[in-house]
């Protein structure tokens, strides 16, 4: 593994995020979700090879693009530990998130999730979270922990290292028939009303 390697994945985390950032519309406050298999990303299959250089890279660079931003990350472990979440004790707390009691290590937990309980200024480990999107870094799955109703997004970046890496927004449900609308035209609307006092004033003269 060389200094170039990790760079490149540097690199490719920071972009993954910031093309996801413009696509989900994300803003301070949101709580988005990684998951990210460290094996995977060596080229390696998931859960054979963890390495915490490689984990502490991308959990570096992720923070490095989304704390400024004040968007919360959580950092999903893998199953051996239920696939509870790293976050901040505050991020835990804002949310009023169920903690659970273990730290995670490169073999229980993974080596992304280890390296965000180190990187975490005061970290608390959850059981569950609901993102409003995410990133997938080798097929880890964080569907369960994205609000529903979840959008795959086409990112350019489409690896990360030799992982595949695939992304999630959300939207909120859409409830109603054909009458419904999902956008509130306030024009529309005040013209419409404006009629209606006018019809209103009349009959009353």
């Amino acid at each position: 593994m060389t200094k170039e390697f990790l760079d490149s994945i540097a690199v490719e985390v920071r972009a993954a995020w910031q093309e996801l950032i413009s696509e989900a519309g994300l803003k301070s406050g949101d709580l988005v979700v990684l998951g990210c298999s460290s094996s995977e990303i060596l080229g390696e299959c998931i859960g054979k090879c963890s390495s915490l250089i490689v984990g502490h890279t991308v959990i570096k660079a992720s923070r490095e693009v989304l704390d400024p931003l004040g968007i919360d990350l959580a950092v999903q472990a893998c199953e051996h530990l239920n696939r509870s979440l790293v976050v901040e004790r505050a991020v835990a707390e804002k949310y009023a998130l169920e903690e659970v009691s273990v730290v995670p290590v490169p073999n229980a937990g993974g080596a992304a999730a280890t390296a965000a309980y180190a990187q975490a200024n005061d970290p608390a480990v959850v059981s569950r979270i609901t993102a409003v999107a995410g990133l997938d870094i080798g097929d880890t799955f964080i569907g369960m922990h994205v609000k529903y109703v979840q959008i795959p997004q086409r990112l350019k970046t489409k690896n990360i290292g030799e992982a595949h890496l695939s992304a999630l927004k959300s939207r909120l449900p859409r409830i109603g028939g054909e009458r419904a609308r999902y956008h509130f035209d306030r024009p529309a609307y005040e013209e419409e009303l404006n009629r209606a006092l006018e019809a209103e004033s009349g009959e009353n003269a």
